[in-house]
């Protein structure tokens, strides 16, 4: 079976070449352009349709195949998150923000007070 589907893939490819090749010759023609264009069009879905004849089905409709083991590791990846704790992971975040942004203010205060003094001195 799988050999027929290769063999059928293959001479719809070369149909779809031919065709392709048609519609360019057509479209170099400016009075045949209306007949060159959904020629090309046709050989763009012959030429996906051999594609997905020779690839496997898993391949070529990878939504449509999800096997068991996608849905086992959903599961487990499912199980995992419901493991984690999220609002302590939230809490940790917004201290450690908040410290930051305490020792952040610290350091402004810290060198406005000197600029200020030097400031004072520069004027005085």
């Amino acid at each position: 079976m799988r050999v027929l589907r290769a063999l059928l893939g293959a001479l719809l490819w070369i149909l779809a070449a031919v065709v392709g090749l048609l519609g360019i010759l057509l479209s170099v023609t400016v009075i045949l352009l209306p007949l060159g264009i959904p020629l090309l069009m046709l050989a763009r879905r012959l030429f996906t349709r051999s594609v997905a004849l020779v690839l496997p089905r898993k391949v070529s409709h990878p939504v449509e195949e999800v096997g068991r083991a996608a849905r086992k590791k959903g599961r487990k990846g499912r199980d995992a998150v419901a493991d984690v704790d999220v609002k302590k992971l939230g809490r940790r975040a917004r201290k450690k923000a908040s410290e930051t942004g305490k020792q952040a203010g610290r350091k402004t205060r810290k060198v406005t007070k000197r600029r200020r003094r030097g400031l004072s001195r520069l004027v005085s």
